[in-house]
């Protein structure tokens, strides 16, 4: 054969196709080999059986994640209340310089009771503050609406018709 046979860029002789270019059916994807050769029920149980496994995996990967979200958080939270602790020591010796400061311009009993009277006002002002911050807080609202919208035969407290 002479070069004028051979297809530019390639070593098929002139005229055939390449083996990539004939047209062969194309192999059956493992979803039609599978629909060919299962009955209904065998193709039902393994989809069941996989919506398990994957409804199993999913169960563990949000306990696992929980979990790590609780140590992270239990972690977090104990540097808060070193926090807190360290605040409270800071006030009581914040109060207790406060009580001798002004104990040396009167007699300390009455400067330990203007200390007491100015922590009584700041407790008073800041409990009114918090009930009115409860009084604005709603009930769960989603969730309410959520259970209203269940249908009477799915849920167990209602008789259905």
């Amino acid at each position: 054969m002479t070069s004028g046979q051979y297809r530019a860029g390639g070593s098929t002789p002139a005229g055939e196709t390449p083996a990539y270019g004939r047209s062969h059916p194309a192999p059956d994807s493992e979803a039609e080999v599978r629909a060919r050769n299962e009955s209904l029920g065998e193709m039902f149980s393994s989809f069941s059986r996989n919506i398990s496994t994957l409804l199993r995996q999913e169960v563990q990967l949000a306990k696992a994640e929980a979990t790590q979200t609780a140590k992270q958080g239990g972690t977090g939270a104990g540097m808060v209340a070193g926090a807190a602790l360290g605040g409270v020591f800071t006030l009581l010796f914040l109060s207790l310089a406060l009580m001798w400061a002004l104990g040396s311009v009167m007699h300390l009993g009455f400067a330990a009771v203007i200390v007491a009277v100015i922590w009584a006002v700041v407790a008073a002002v800041l409990a009114a503050m918090g009930k009115k911050h409860f009084e604005k807080m709603k009930d769960l609202p989603q969730t309410q609406d959520t259970v209203a919208e269940i249908p009477p035969t799915l849920n167990p407290t209602k008789e259905t018709p």
